[in-house]
C-alpha cells in the first residue's frame, strides 16, 4: 500500500546534545503506534546519508518500551565541547536536523498525523 511522504517533525519529539566528539540525539514517537513506522524506517544507514558530510558514522540503539530510538552521530562535533570551532559544539541543532528527515507514513496513518499541528 502506498504511503504518504512526512517530515519526522510530524510523528516524533527529539533531543541532542553532545558526548565527546559524537552528537547523541533521541527521537521520541508520538504515540506507540508510530514506533514500527520509525523503526523500520530511520535506520542507521538513512540518518547518516541525511547528514552526509557532518558525520564519520553512526550508531543506532532500539529502546521500545520508551518507543524511542536512540542515535550516536560520531564526528559530528569537530572535537566536542571546548575544542570546537563549531557553533553548535554542543550538538543542541542535530535533533531539530533530523527532525527534518522525511520518510513513508502507511496512508493508514497519514490521515492522522500529516499536518496535524498547522
Amino acid at each position: 500500500m502506498p504511503g504518504t511522504r512526512i517530515q519526522l517533525r510530524y510523528l516524533a519529539h527529539a533531543r541532542s546534545g553532545d558526548k565527546g566528539d559524537t552528537a547523541n540525539v533521541g527521537l521520541i514517537a508520538l504515540a506507540p503506534e508510530l514506533y514500527p513506522v520509525l523503526e523500520a524506517q530511520v535506520t542507521a544507514k538513512r540518518v547518516a546519508r541525511h547528514f552526509k558530510g557532518m558525520v564519520s558514522g553512526v550508531e543506532r540503539f532500539e529502546l521500545p518500551n520508551l518507543t524511542a530510538l536512540n542515535f550516536l552521530l560520531h564526528g559530528a562535533l569537530d572535537g566536542g565541547g571546548t575544542l570546537s570551532l563549531k557553533t553548535d559544539a554542543q550538538g543542541k541543532v542535530f535533533s531539530t536536523a533530523l527532525l527534518r528527515m522525511e520518510i513513508d507514513l502507511p496512508r493508514k496513518l497519514a490521515n492522522r498525523w500529516r499536518n496535524r499541528d498547522e
